[in-house]
């Protein structure tokens, strides 16, 4: 695992056939990849799921914070 301590890295991801940036602390990027990997799904497609679900809230967040929420609650 890196450190947790380190500026965000900006990835691109394909949403619905479109690519976004997306700028993670590498951390999360770990967990994500980890959690990918645990759903069986590519990185895109579980962001794509994330980004789904995020869109359904009455104030959605932007996706970065959507992904780093999802990823906490998700290790509880």
């Amino acid at each position: 695992m890196t450190t947790p301590y380190h500026p965000p890295v900006k990835r691109s991801v394909q949403i619905a056939g479109h690519k976004t940036s997306i700028s993670l602390e590498p951390i999360f990027w770990d967990m994500l990849r980890d959690a990918a990997e645990a759903e069986g799904l590519p990185i895109n497609a579980l962001v794509a799921q994330i980004d789904a679900e995020r869109i359904k809230a009455d104030t959605p967040p932007g996706l970065a914070s959507a992904i780093r929420v999802w990823l906490v609650a998700r290790e509880d």
